[in-house]
């Protein structure tokens, strides 16, 4: 990125200040919070085998900038659609959206400009987007959807309550504990399931009309926090910024160009291709812009690395470890039946084997401290999973190589991703700010 666009951006942040003040009319930009890590120490913070990733991806000041700017911005359409609540309510601000995506913008009596400009906004496909590598992206998705995340859901949900920074948000919103958490686990993973069914994130698609309303709901707690007036901006700076939606929706395709590094290869295949194109393109609905959004391998391990540097580690346990143990207690599916009991039992070991290996650098120890137990049961569980996702990984990606058998297992696997997002239940995508524990933030 050339410097005048680093300031063109740069300028974009304390635009924000004038063009959505009931979010932004208080906050000082000048300030660098306490989250963004501008001198990071290499020789203490990372193992050996990072360094020389972590290293490049500092090497480059634009970069570096780039994301730093990005730490202190939201989603200016969204953000400037949800800061009409005073005026229409949350409620119907959902319902018009929702009007908007099913049936169009015209549809909408007396829509607001901002609803209009939000709509748009997702509606203008950029040029860097091939739809059909979209679509046969979806096509592969569909596999670890189907044999993998049903089992990973909660495990890798809880990414963001790894670090206070992040995770002080969703403490605040009160949203995530007892029922609510298993909600929300829920509402993630019907998500991303959805949006790899076939045609999900064409114009009219149910994937489509999802990110918007997680875009909303994210503007939605935006709004209400800053509004608030207990939202801490030197410490945390701005909730739910651009690079935090880096994570969720790059996850995937970082894992893989960081192992195609590792094998010294710098460019995707086709069918790695169409994997990356289906994830930038989810990202874009979700409001991210092509400069976090990286084209080759080395773009993308570069990118989230400098993201990843940028945010202080910080492990708070009436923060963090609550979150984390509420998601990690929370009863998901309530399927009585012998199968549903099953799999729960398969889950939550899982997900516990998961959280350990992730988050806990493989140590069951720093797993006792937060207070989440992997005992006996939970060993045996995992290892039937991980058998039963073998299992059934293999056969699908052997079967999607035969022409013959492609089409007819295609639609074995939509009929299973269709029966996982009736168990998930209906995804509402809001935030109600009467269920608030603001005080949290002080």
């Amino acid at each position: 990125m050339a410097s005048s666009e680093v300031s063109m951006y740069r300028d974009c942040v304390l635009a924000q200040k004038e063009a959505i003040p009931a979010i932004y009319g208080d906050v000082d930009f000048s300030i660098l919070p306490e989250r963004y890590v501008s001198g990071v120490d290499l020789g203490n913070s990372l193992p050996s085998r990072y360094k020389p990733y972590a290293q490049r991806a500092l090497s480059d000041p634009e970069r570096v900038e780039n994301i730093r700017n990005y730490t202190m911005m939201g989603d200016g359409v969204a953000d400037a659609y949800a800061a009409l609540i005073p005026e229409y309510g949350f409620r119907t601000l959902v319902a018009m959206l929702e009007d908007a995506c099913e049936n169009g913008i015209e549809a909408v009596s007396n829509a607001p400009k901002e609803l209009v400009t939000f709509i748009h906004a997702m509606e203008a496909t950029p040029d860097w987007v091939d739809m059909d590598l979209v679509e046969k992206g979806a096509r592969q998705e569909r596999i670890p959807l189907v044999t993998i995340s049903p089992f990973a859901i909660r495990g890798a949900f809880i990414a963001t309550f790894m670090n206070k920074y992040t995770a002080l948000p969703m403490t605040m919103t009160g949203t995530l504990s007892d029922s609510k958490s298993a909600r929300r686990v829920l509402e993630t993973a019907s998500f991303f399931t959805a949006t790899a069914m076939p045609g999900a994130m064409a114009r009219f698609g149910r994937g489509f009309q999802a990110a918007a309303k997680v875009r909303l709901m994210h503007s939605m707690v935006r709004y209400n926090i800053m509004q608030s007036g207990e939202w801490d901006v030197a410490t945390y700076g701005i909730p739910i910024p651009q690079v935090d939606q880096m994570p969720a929706g790059l996850i995937g395709i970082f894992l893989l160009s960081f192992k195609l590094l590792g094998k010294g290869r710098t460019h995707f295949t086709s069918a790695e291709r169409e994997r990356v194109e289906m994830a930038r393109y989810r990202c874009f609905l979700l409001g991210l812009p092509q400069d976090l959004l990286g084209e080759t391998p080395q773009e993308i391990v570069d990118l989230i690395m400098a993201r990843a540097l940028s945010l202080r580690e910080e492990f708070d346990d009436d923060t963090c470890g609550e979150l984390v143990r509420g998601t990690m207690d929370a009863a998901l599916l309530d399927d009585p039946s012998v199968r549903g009991r099953i799999h729960s039992w398969m889950e939550r070991g899982f997900s516990k084997y998961f959280l350990i290996q992730n988050f806990c650098d493989g140590k069951t120890a720093r797993a006792e401290k937060i207070g989440i137990h992997y005992r006996l049961e939970d060993k045996l569980a995992t290892a039937v999973t991980i058998l039963v996702i073998i299992a059934s990984s293999g056969f699908y990606t052997l079967g999607m190589r035969i022409p013959g058998l492609r089409s007819l297992l295609d639609k074995n696997l939509v009929n299973k991703i269709a029966s996982l997002l009736d168990s998930y239940g209906h995804a509402d995508f809001i935030t109600d700010a009467s269920e608030y524990k603001l005080a949290a933030a002080k």
